[in-house]
């Protein structure tokens, strides 16, 4: 799927998602935030799905998820989980 370019509006919503559970402040969404996310998000997602869809997200495999990584998860497939 091609990289939507995001207005600034849009950019500045999805930031704000993410410095919603980005907890810690660091810039980064860390596992134990992402399952804080997916459970807010999606109650029912099964606790195996978790680690799956975080590597999914986490391009580069640093073991964080970055504003970039989340911007594009969150624009194209958030609600799958």
């Amino acid at each position: 799927m091609s990289k939507e370019i995001l207005s600034e509006q849009q950019t500045a919503a999805i930031k704000k998602e993410f410095d919603f559970f980005d907890r810690d402040g660091n810039g980064q969404i860390d596992i134990a935030e992402f399952i804080e996310l997916l459970t807010a998000l999606a109650p029912k997602t099964k606790a195996s799905h978790v680690g799956e869809a975080f590597q999914l997200i986490d391009k580069n495999n640093d073991g964080h998820i970055d504003f970039t990584e989340f911007a594009e998860w969150w624009q194209q497939c958030w609600w799958e989980y």
